[in-house]
């Protein structure tokens, strides 16, 4: 990796890049009481509970690519003065909803690296793509590629989820913007090198266990939610998910042959008072800076894991974050609550199994799934302070529409402004970036997956042009 970080600071320094240092969202991460470590143990071919959501409704053969680009802006040295606009992810919404006080940061030395993942649907990832090179050309932002493999097409190539080089690669960059993974292409492989495999393994080794999953409903789309529009329109929620515990890493992992015909499946919760302590104290931090508000979501009714996750979100809260309103609710419940008044809601934190479920939910509540992105944060580096992490949109892989040029690449975009509000702190070019979402939903300038009476459809190119145009606009 010496010759790839030489060749980023190389370009860096002919680039003359100087983005904004990384932006704080301070992460209290208690020393652990003891190591565990995360491995999924191959249990035999069964199914994979952690596949993505959409993939059971994949029928066609994909035609699909599942490529990492791997991009950073490099500088020196970052001198960039305090100031006060939004940092949190409440900033990603519609311009009718106010915009708050930033979290203060402060100057840092060193390089960044950001990765990048082609989706299944590679379309959405080339309008990422003209995003970035309009912002080195005119912006001097300075991102420099390289590219790799995960998912399927490394385990074409390589015969595993991702190459040893590519994880190296990964864990170089400060970031990595993600697509998707998976489809019936791969599903008879071996367990342990699923494409799933990839981005679990992206997950552990990059140590990134806060997924942030905003719920946005633009006042353009309130029409084409499932609900009523005064239900939706103006919804801002943002469900914090426990990333690397719970019943998806908990070992054991098996199915057993009883004989008779006979099987035993067997899936383990596991939670330990550090990995609950830490999600819940993002939650808090990231409600300080929106409304102020958080709701625990867990099952303590009839799960051990729920009473412990309870007992320990209510003793942070005691201790630390005693300023921000807490509620608890059962995860049901609170599924139930999303569809019936989800405004009610600003910060959500739950474990990994119901947050993958309650963002699915959410998300529907603002249209599409092609709208949603995504952020999975790691704790800051103690000696650096600065935070691995991974944007991907929360959609799945789609290979049905791959190389149509139909998908909707709002969700991919919208994670790339995530991204530079994160990993690099660009809160301004993040702001723009969202804006001009916004603006060309007011124009009525839809997708398919989208579409109203009235509104004129696109396809990805289209879209992903249109959004470009308003960002140069809004950036001129």
């Amino acid at each position: 990796m010496k010759s790839l970080i030489a060749a980023l600071v190389v370009g860096a320094v002919a680039l003359g890049a100087v983005p904004a240092p990384a932006q704080e969202v301070e992460i209290v991460q208690p020393a652990p009481p003891r190591v565990r470590e995360r491995v999924v143990v191959p249990p035999g071919d069964h199914y994979d509970a952690t596949r993505p959501s959409d993939a059971d409704y994949y029928r066609e053969a994909p035609r699909v690519r599942h490529d990492p680009t791997f991009v950073g802006p490099l500088s020196s040295r970052f001198d960039t003065p305090r100031g006060t606009s939004r940092a949190g992810i409440a900033g990603w919404t519609s311009p009718n909803i106010p915009v708050g006080p930033r979290q203060l940061y402060e100057q840092r030395e060193g390089w960044f690296a950001l990765g990048v993942a082609i989706e299944l649907t590679p379309e959405a990832m080339a309008e990422v793509r003209k995003i970035i090179a309009y912002m080195n050309e005119a912006q001097s932002a300075g991102f420099v590629t390289d590219e790799g493999l995960v998912g399927g097409s490394a385990y074409d190539a390589h015969g595993a989820a991702i190459s040893e080089e590519d994880m190296a690669k990964a864990l170089a960059a400060d970031a990595v913007l993600f697509g998707a993974v998976g489809g019936p292409k791969w599903d008879d492989v071996p367990y342990d090198v699923r494409p799933e495999a990839g981005l679990l393994r992206l997950r552990k080794d990059l140590e990134l266990f806060a997924n942030l999953r905003p719920a946005i409903c633009y006042p353009a789309l309130a029409n084409a939610s499932s609900l009523k529009p005064e239900l939706v329109e103006g919804l801002d929620i943002l469900i914090v998910r426990e990333l690397t515990g719970g019943v998806y890493f908990g070992e054991p992992k098996t199915i057993t042959d009883l004989g008779n015909g006979q099987k035993r499946a067997v899936d383990t919760q596991v939670y330990d008072t550090y990995e609950i302590e830490r999600i819940a104290a993002v939650a808090f931090e990231l409600a300080r800076t929106r409304n102020n508000a958080v709701c625990s979501m867990e099952k303590r009714n009839v799960m051990k894991s729920g009473v412990l996750w309870n007992q320990v979100v209510t003793a942070t809260h005691k201790e630390k974050f005693s300023d921000v309103k807490l509620d608890h609710m059962l995860a049901d419940a609170g599924g139930m609550q999303l569809v019936r008044a989800p405004k009610q809601f600003d910060v959500i934190v739950t474990d990994n199994l119901f947050g993958d479920m309650l963002s699915d939910v959410a998300a529907m509540l603002t249209g599409s799934l092609g709208m949603l992105p995504s952020a999975s944060l790691g704790a800051p580096d103690a000696k650096t302070g600065k935070r691995k992490a991974l944007y991907e949109p929360v959609h799945g892989s789609a290979p049905d529409i791959a190389g149509k040029g139909i998908a909707n690449p709002i969700a991919m975009i919208a994670s790339f402004a995530m991204c530079l509000r994160y990993s690099f702190n660009m809160v301004t070019e993040a702001d723009r970036l969202e804006k001009a979402i916004a603006n060309v939903l007011d124009k009525g300038i839809r997708t398919g997956d989208i579409m109203a009476d009235g509104c004129r459809q696109v396809g990805t190119v289209e879209m992903g042009d249109a959004i470009l145009e308003e960002f140069k606009a809004l950036s001129a």
